[in-house]
């Protein structure tokens, strides 16, 4: 692979546009740009997860499969008709959900996004890859998006709550749960 990019600012977008990956261009708030920039945005918050130190082995090597399969994601969605993300993949997301989840008990109360330094960053990118998944169905009622991608970023963000859940027991032993009844009545 040559020399991608040689220049980094080209002062085309100062006009309110950016390029697609076919060489149109269109507005910097379009829905597709919307979508695939929330898509790369996940990306990096998984990116800012891979940096703590002392993950644990199987879900720093599942993270960082997803990170190639966001750049993939990303790819297809700046490609008006381009199609990447397969039904394999959403597949492979739910093989690794059930595997992680198998683990952990059963979840009664609802958990707090937090739990140590790595499951709070687990729990961002969960709400970054929930923003992704709403910004792709927003595209999809304007423009032609291929239904894995939408799959594929619901799956994802499942993933990433079970990963937040072994994370904080990983770190704290338990994950951090939200007390309903913390205050008295009449309080």
């Amino acid at each position: 692979m040559g020399n991608r990019l040689s220049r980094i600012y080209t002062r085309t977008g100062d006009d309110g546009t950016t390029g697609l990956g076919d060489g149109s261009r269109v507005p910097k708030d379009s829905a597709r740009v919307e979508a695939f920039g929330s898509v790369d945005e996940l990306n990096s918050a998984v990116g800012v997860l891979l940096a703590i130190p002392g993950l644990p082995a199987p879900v720093a090597a599942n993270l960082t499969e997803v990170q190639h399969e966001l750049f993939d994601l990303g790819g297809e969605l700046c490609i008006p008709g381009h199609r990447v993300i397969s039904a394999e993949q959403v597949t492979r997301l739910e093989q690794s959900l059930d595997e992680f989840n198998d683990a952990l008990p059963p979840l009664k109360e609802f958990i707090l996004p937090g739990g140590g330094p790595a499951a709070s960053a687990c729990h961002l990118a969960r709400a970054i890859a929930r923003r992704a998944e709403r910004r792709v169905w927003t595209l999809s009622k304007v423009e032609n998006v291929s239904p894995e991608a939408a799959k594929y970023l619901n799956r994802l963000s499942d993933l990433l709550f079970v990963l937040a859940r072994v994370l904080a027991r990983h770190e704290r032993g338990a994950e951090v749960l939200w007390r309903h009844d913390r205050r008295k009545p009449g309080s």
